[in-house]
């Protein structure tokens, strides 16, 4: 759906392809979510232990910087998941304000029957784009994110 806005092209063209890219990224988290929410897994609970299964345990702000999101959000995350048994957090003994976050076998049993499920669906919603396009969507969006970055 194109911008409604009457300025000029370059600007009309910019929040045209923002409108698209928040309506495409809203569309695929919603249809992703649902995949988490059978499982009991909100979708930042499910990038914790994703992360956690793929790198290994890592400290809270490490976890924050790989999620984009903030600590404070991350600490609330963590303490859910180890509410339910999924992660065990462990403070450093030569500096307390690191705290170390790691899977429990609760947590990796989750996220490694939950990742592959997971998979399959990304899989089968990036199905409607071929090979190429795939390839310039992760180009396009890496150029953007960065560009993104760099503005903060």
């Amino acid at each position: 759906m194109p911008s409604h806005y009457a300025g000029p092209a370059t600007e009309v063209e910019a929040l045209s392809a923002f409108i698209n890219l928040m309506r495409a990224s809203d569309s695929v988290a919603g249809v992703l979510q649902t995949d988490m929410t059978r499982n009991d897994l909100t979708p930042s609970q499910f990038g914790v232990l994703e992360t956690l299964l793929h790198r290994g345990p890592l400290f809270q702000g490490e976890l924050s910087q790989k999620l984009l999101r903030c600590t404070g959000s991350i600490t609330s995350v963590v303490a859910g998941l180890e509410r339910k048994g999924m992660v065990e957090r462990r403070r450093e003994s030569q500096d307390k304000r690191y705290v170390r976050v790691s899977l429990t076998a609760k947590g990796r049993k989750a996220i490694d029957k939950v990742f592959p499920e997971h998979v399959r669906a990304v899989v089968r919603l990036f199905g409607s784009l071929t090979r190429n396009e795939t390839g310039e969507l992760r180009r396009v969006c890496a150029k953007l994110g960065k560009f993104a970055q760099q503005r903060r």
